[in-house]
């Protein structure tokens, strides 16, 4: 697992555990080689991103109870995958992002600027 620092240069704080969230399902947005979509931005859930991830072939909304999985609702927070924020974002349906929960290596792919505009 990556060092667990934010984009802020601070220690990760916790994403949520109530969806439980994260790669490594810990309640945090950490990240390793093997979490190859860089599920490390923590955001906080609108029906507006949620429309349109469900629109893009990823439904977070649905609940799949076979995964463990009840299903996403605005107000939820959840670790995102990195490319798929800066996409929501180029399309005007960014999510709010919980700059001290979201993951450095984030950073490799979202500009801080771009962040910083949806934190919450």
């Amino acid at each position: 697992m990556e060092p667990s620092i934010n984009v802020l240069g601070e220690k990760l704080q916790p994403c949520s555990t109530e969806p439980m969230t994260g790669f490594f399902r810990n309640g945090c947005c950490d990240t390793a080689p093997q979490d190859r979509g860089r599920h490390t931005v923590c955001a906080v859930m609108t029906a507006e991103f949620l429309a349109l991830s469900k629109y893009l072939g990823n439904d977070l909304s649905t609940p799949k109870p076979e995964w463990g999985f009840a299903g996403l609702k605005p107000g939820d927070r959840w670790c995102l995958c990195a490319s798929r924020f800066l996409q929501a974002h180029d399309e005007g349906a960014a999510p709010k992002v919980n700059l001290a929960a979201t993951h450095i290596r984030t950073l490799d792919i979202v500009p801080l600027a771009v962040l910083q505009e949806a934190a919450i």
